[in-house]
């Protein structure tokens, strides 16, 4: 039976037909019956309930009568008496009592929403719940007492649920339909902040700014009128953001199955592109056969606007994403394995899920990762990596069909199939005499930025004759257009035009060989330079070694010294904001590559590269330290958060420190780094990191080159082909490679790092020994956490029980989630499958939130064959659908192969046998080029049965 509370109450048997209660008072008893959950409810508690007070004569044998009648309905098994009452049969399984009630399936599906990383996803799932509602809760006893706490509870539960979508959805741009849609839910409760909140900021990305505004005055009001109290600090902060159109209320870029990318959210119009953008896409379209478009141009035209901006346009053509990747911050020396590795990392690949990851041949492994996907990858800010980006290019063209690249950069890669699309500056105004409005994308996009930076200026008569004459002395360089029009606070235009007239060189620059238009974009950034009181100039060089923007606290870091005080930093990065020499976005300033390139030869030039270098290096090897520290424990989700956001500085740092030959900070970083390597999948990144940190030699602290060895013993068991000298090396760790450590926490965590990598190589002896040890360090250091991992490791199911409890007091979320795969494993061997998969069910959303794919799959594809073996290949077909889907995104071939091998048997068990030769085919393709055929074959065997394509 299948029970339906969510709106008038309903029955269904299990073959989805309504079952008809008959009798008000039996299924009032039904509804008092489902509100306890199927718990214990007394006689007298079901009379009081039944007849609000007023018992009829002989209320015990009535109450029996209703009692039968129900049963007669339901099954007698349905409803039994115990010595604490009567109670409703319901699965003790969350996930069956989910099937069983519609309440409960509905708060089943928040939860997974609420946990699940894709906004995408979360949006579905929570519409899901949402439609399980087919009216009030309850709605046949509404007014019974009995019933109004879990009808306030549901009510409250959906209210939840209904802003959490509403967040959902922005996330996913969908701010046109809530701004329509969500009125008359606000108006029907109207004291709920949140639900405001969200539909403030539909409302405002909608283009309704007074609209918004004035939803929050209708909040207001009505809280002081009804509740005597103001609204909070989080809708307070919204309006006043509102008042000021912050930048950051602007819809984010988002990632879905249906559209994933990372493109940033443009933050002002394109002005004067919409033929080029267009040109761009037909370029790119499958019919025009071209799958590498390169867009050429000096530095400040608008290469990188253009090709975000058409790149946002073709999310749909390209299943498997459209994707920037970032090259600015790379150094010159970078190799083709260095950019493929930033490709990796920006597509969310699981590097450390390849068999046998080449630490040389990363191209390689990227190729073969991607083969089979549809996507666009914009390769950005290529103009110092000509060359390697070129060797790239040409290998993906070869071996991915699906792939095409949009390139930036300011000459072109000069190889077959590339197609150049020059990018020049902007139209400038013609000379239509004294007294004319002329008008072109040039002036459109200078009186834009013109008006946003002095409010009320716009274009006319009067003032026409400068606008025109700044323009055409800028040439119509974007950049330079977008640095001057804010001068407009403090000048006239009159001024403005003949201020730069006096500022530009003069023709001899052209004896230095640079093209004209790259000449005036010099021009004006030494204009704008000169311009800047010397701290602004000082703070502005400092600041562009950060290759990926910064927060306001590394910045300080970074450019306060002796003659600058860090408390005057945030007031100098202000002035520069408002100046549009510098942007700030969601928190983190950033330059624009053509000032930022122009501020490192300032930096140059003012001999200050080895000191600010030598402080960033500090500032992000302390940031790292600190972040380490948070990655196991409850704050694990914000210090990943942390390091993702700081992912292109913290290489930089490396990069200098190991340039430098700097080996203390270069292993005091690396040594941070590893956990979070771990972590978020990505060995062959940390393997190559150790490597070259290791390298470097001079005076470091007697204890970080010893633990950074440690880790690099540790990820190479966990990358390295098997039957190779490292393995070798590793199977002979007779002496311990932690001996030289002095701190005995991070000994004995490294013990079991290096433990469950020889366990996970087949050295059982060896890692035992290892987690032994690990296990008596830990306790002797009072480290709980290390005691956790080590008791987990070792597998008795005692061990694991209090591991888990140890984890759970820590709050780390990945240690929960090794214990809770540890007692699944631990219950399947005794026989114990229900609890093996609601402890599977349980890991599930932490591997989701915390990105270990690797780990979502295996447990999908272990709920599959669970399904399958209980004889419900439907469910098990679903569950491998998923599987396939994560596992095909990241790039997991292993988990790929079983997947189809799971969706194969799926079918078979459905008599479809033609799907099942398919998904067949599709796994024997894989596992011909996977480079595991041990894994394949393993998982093929399972298919013996099968019919052979």
């Amino acid at each position: 039976m299948r029970y339906g509370v969510l709106g008038p109450l309903t029955v269904w048997d299990a073959e989805g037909r309504p079952v008809k209660v008959p009798e008000a008072k039996v299924r009032a008893l039904l509804a008092d019956l489902l509100a306890h959950g199927g718990g214990p409810v007394s006689a007298d508690r079901l009379i009081e309930d039944l007849w609000a007070g007023r018992p009829p004569g002989g209320a015990v044998n009535t109450l029996q009568t209703k009692i039968s009648a129900l049963r007669r309905v339901l099954g007698r098994e349905q409803v039994v008496r115990e010595p604490a009452g009567y109670r409703l049969l319901l699965p003790s399984d969350s996930a069956e009592a989910g099937s069983a009630v519609d309440a409960v399936r509905f708060q089943e599906l928040a939860e997974r929403a609420r946990a699940h990383r894709d906004p995408a996803a979360k949006e579905e799932l929570f519409a899901d719940a949402l439609a399980l509602w087919r009216g009030p809760a309850y709605a046949d006893v509404a007014e019974a007492l009995f019933a109004r706490g879990e009808i306030a509870r549901l009510e409250e539960l959906r209210l939840t649920v209904l802003e959490d979508r509403a967040e959902a959805r922005l996330t996913l741009g969908a701010h046109l339909e809530l701004a329509a849609d969500m009125g008359d839910v606000v108006a029907q409760h109207p004291l709920r902040e949140r639900l405001s909140m969200a539909y403030m900021r539909a409302l405002y990305r909608a283009g309704r700014q007074g609209d918004a505004l004035q939803s929050f005055l209708e909040l207001r009001r009505r809280l002081r009128e009804e509740l005597g109290i103001s609204p909070g600090p989080g809708a307070t902060a919204l309006y006043e953001a509102i008042l000021r159109q912050e930048p950051h209320l602007v819809p984010p870029t988002v990632e879905s199955p249906s559209c994933r990318t990372n493109l940033p959210a443009p933050l002002t119009a394109l002005i004067g592109r919409r033929d080029a953008v267009d040109r761009v896409r037909a370029l790119l379209s499958p019919r025009a056969h071209t799958r590498l478009v390169t867009l050429t141009g000096l530095g400040g035209v608008g290469k990188t606007r253009l090709a975000t901006a058409a790149a946002h346009g073709m999310t749909e053509q390209f299943p498997d994403g459209v994707w920037l990747v970032e090259l600015a911050g790379l150094g010159a020396e970078s190799t083709p394995d260095d950019i493929a590795e930033r490709v990796i990392t920006t597509l969310g690949l699981c590097d450390t899920a390849a068999s046998e990851p080449d630490l040389d041949d990363l191209v390689g492994w990227l190729c073969r990762a991607v083969a089979e996907k549809q996507l666009l990858v914009l390769l950005d800010n290529c103009e110092h990596l000509v060359e390697p980006v070129a060797a790239l290019a040409g290998a993906v063209l070869a071996k991915v069909p699906g792939g095409q690249l949009l390139v930036t950069s300011q000459e072109a890669l000069a190889i077959p199939g590339e197609a150049v699309h020059p990018v020049p500056p902007l139209a400038l105004p013609e000379d239509t005499g004294p007294g004319a409005v002329a008008r072109s994308s040039a002036v459109e996009l200078f009186v834009a930025r013109a008006a946003a930076a002095a409010p009320g200026f716009a274009l006319d008569a009067d003032n026409a004759p400068a606008v025109h004459a700044i323009c055409r002395r800028l040439d119509g360089i974007p950049l330079a257009l977008e640095l001057v029009a804010p001068r407009l606070r403090t000048l006239s235009p009159d001024e403005l035009a003949t201020s730069l007239d006096g500022r530009f060189p003069g023709p001899e620059v052209r004896a230095r060989g640079l093209p004209a238009r790259q000449r005036t974009l010099r021009g004006m950034l030494d204009w704008s330079w000169h311009l800047l009181g010397a701290d602004e100039r000082t703070v502005l060089r400092r600041v562009a070694v950060h290759t990926d923007g910064c927060t306001l606290p590394s910045a300080r870091a970074v450019c306060a010294d002796r003659d600058l005080p860090a408390e005057r930093v945030p007031d100098l990065l202000s002035r520069l904001v408002d100046r549009s020499l510098v942007v700030r976005k969601a928190g983190r300033f950033r330059l624009l590559e053509s000032v930022a390139a122009y501020c490192a030869e300032r930096l140059t030039e003012a001999g200050e590269t080895s000191a600010v270098r030598a402080r960033f290096v500090r500032c992000y090897v302390e940031l790292a330290e600190q972040q380490s520290t948070l990655l196991r424990g409850p704050d694990q989700r914000h210090g990943l958060a942390r390091l993702d956001e700081e992912t292109n500085n913290l290489r930089r740092a490396l990069d200098l420190a190991v340039t430098e030959n700097d080996a203390e900070h270069a292993l005091r970083l690396v040594n941070a780094m590893a956990w979070y390597w771990f972590l978020r999948g990505r060995l062959t990144e940390a393997r190559r990191s150790f490597q070259a940190a290791l390298a470097t030699y001079g005076e470091t602290d007697p204890a970080v080159r010893p633990a950074a060895q440690a880790w690099l013993t540790g990820i190479e068991l966990r990358t390295a082909p098997t039957d190779t000298t490292a393995d070798t090396t590793a199977a002979q760790a007779g002496a311990d490679p932690t001996a030289g450590l002095a701190d005995p926490v991070l000994r004995a965590r490294l013990q079991w790092f290096v433990g469950t990598g020889l366990t996970g190589r087949g050295h059982h002896h060896e890692g035992r020994r290892l987690l032994k040890a690990s296990l008596t360090g830990a306790r002797a250091a009072r480290d709980p956490w290390g005691e956790a991992a080590a008791l987990v490791e070792l597998a008795d199911q005692t061990d694991t029980e209090l591991g888990a409890a140890l984890f759970r007091e820590t709050g780390d979320r990945w240690g929960r989630l090794r214990a809770t795969r540890a007692l699944a494993r631990a219950a399947e061997r005794h026989g114990d499958p229900a609890r093996a998969e609601r402890l599977h069910r349980e890991g599930l959303p932490a591997a989701e939130e915390l990105g270990l794919w690797t780990e979502v799959v295996e447990t999908l594809t272990w709920l599959g064959r669970t399904a399958l073996t209980a004889g419900h290949p439907r469910r098990a077909a679903d569950h491998y659908e998923r599987a396939l889907s994560v596992a095909s995104d990241r790039a997991y071939t292993r988990g790929e192969i079983r997947a189809e091998v799971g969706l194969s048997l799926a079918a078979h068990h459905q008599h479809d046998e033609d799907s099942a030769r398919h998904h067949l085919n599709r796994a024997r393709a894989k596992s011909r080029t996977s480079g595991s055929p041990s894994d394949a074959d393993e998982a093929l065997a399972e298919l013996e049965g099968v019919p052979r394509g």
